[in-house]
């Protein structure tokens, strides 16, 4: 039986959910933090656009366009002084906000500045939010929202598909049944914690036929806990509960050339101090890896050749649908460049945002 749905027409095209093009503003993952030490600086190239990021004295990163506004010179070949970057063709510096603060030639700066982006560190990886002013915390894991963490990294992953297509197959209730024999019921509600983040959540009672529950049932007979909370469509958080047992799995995408999807899997748990609590978390984090490889491996050939298209909906595509409306209702920005993209009748404008010129010369600003 089909779905009735009135706040998606599947006649025309998404803005967002699937293109290539565009993608939601936000916080989206750029490195391991452990990746990049004092005094180092490295060019990245994030959601298409150029980047130079390193981390200060301060232990603060920094997160730059990656070219001089001056000569255009890439800022990756410069050397951290400080709090500060300072440009190997003419020697310019740069402070953490973009100002140039020094010229050797010039007893004061000219006037410019490159575009800094802000910039945080959670779950072991160094975020940048794609605006200017940020709207929304760091992703978390609504569980353990309040909690201290500890982590590990999984495999870095290269999907032939795009990354919201590959966030789906979290709630894609139908083939949770036909490729892995997990459940035989899921019923997923929606809570939309703010406007860049959706949880969906199932609790599980009886399901004879299911493999995982053929597996801890001999062990545990309680109802089992499933949630999944996405950020920007893009960074996926899975949270899996039986009884002591919890865990929290990670999946931070981004877009990368063809629209296919670079993923980082991490693994996370709450942090203990005591030895038994230690031990702990390394059996879970442990769990949490062989388990999210299985499941992985077996969507693989799928991920591998799908090309996705919802024209014929049924009751059991509800949560997907509900997750592609979420991401429709979003500000979206274009690849490569970060600019604002709006809606005219409908359809997706040209570029509005240009840069500015102003009081500060070569600054990008995307309001």
């Amino acid at each position: 039986m089909n779905v009735n749905y009135t706040n998606l027409n599947y006649s025309k095209k998404p803005k967002v959910f699937n293109r290539p093009e565009r993608f939601i503003e936000g916080w989206y993952w750029v490195i391991p933090s452990k990746k990049l030490g004092v005094g180092e600086i490295k060019p990245v190239t994030i959601l298409g656009r150029e980047l130079v990021i390193y981390r200060g004295e301060d232990q603060q990163v920094v997160i730059l366009d990656a070219y001089c506004p001056h000569f255009g010179a890439h800022l990756g070949e410069g050397t951290v002084e400080g709090n500060e970057l300072r440009c190997f063709f003419h020697h310019w510096k740069f402070d953490a906000a973009g100002f140039c603060v020094e010229i050797p030639c010039l007893d004061e700066p000219v006037k410019v500045k490159t575009k800094s982006w802000p910039t945080g560190e959670k779950y072991g990886l160094v975020w940048v939010w794609t605006g200017e002013t940020p709207q929304q915390p760091l992703p978390f894991i609504p569980e353990l929202e309040l909690d201290e963490c500890v982590s590990a990294f999984g495999k870095r992953l290269i999907m032939n598909c795009h990354p919201n297509i590959f966030m789906i197959n979290a709630i894609d209730t139908q083939h949770f049944n036909t490729v892995h024999n997990l459940l035989s019921e899921f019923n997923f509600e929606k809570q939309e914690l703010n406007e860049n983040a959706i949880t969906f959540t199932n609790t599980t009672d009886e399901s004879p036929d299911s493999f995982l529950i053929k597996l801890i049932r001999p062990f545990y007979k309680k109802s089992v806990n499933f949630s999944l909370c996405y950020w920007y469509g893009m960074t996926g958080f899975i949270t899996i509960g039986i009884g002591i047992l919890q865990f929290n799995i990670m999946f931070a995408s981004r877009i990368i050339e063809a629209g296919k999807a670079e993923v980082m899997t991490v693994f996370i748990a709450k942090k203990r101090q005591s030895i038994v609590g230690k031990l702990y978390n390394i059996l879970v984090l442990w769990l949490s890896q062989f388990v999210i490889e299985y499941f992985i491996n077996n969507d693989a050939k799928i991920l591998r050749s799908i090309q996705f298209k919802l024209k014929s909906p049924i009751d059991f595509d509800q949560s997907i649908i509900e997750f592609v409306n979420h991401l429709e209702n979003q500000k979206a920005l274009k690849w490569e460049t970060w600019y604002i993209d709006r809606i005219r009748d409908g359809e997706m404008g040209e570029i509005e945002k240009r840069p500015k010129r102003e009081k500060w010369n070569d600054e990008l600003v995307n309001d």
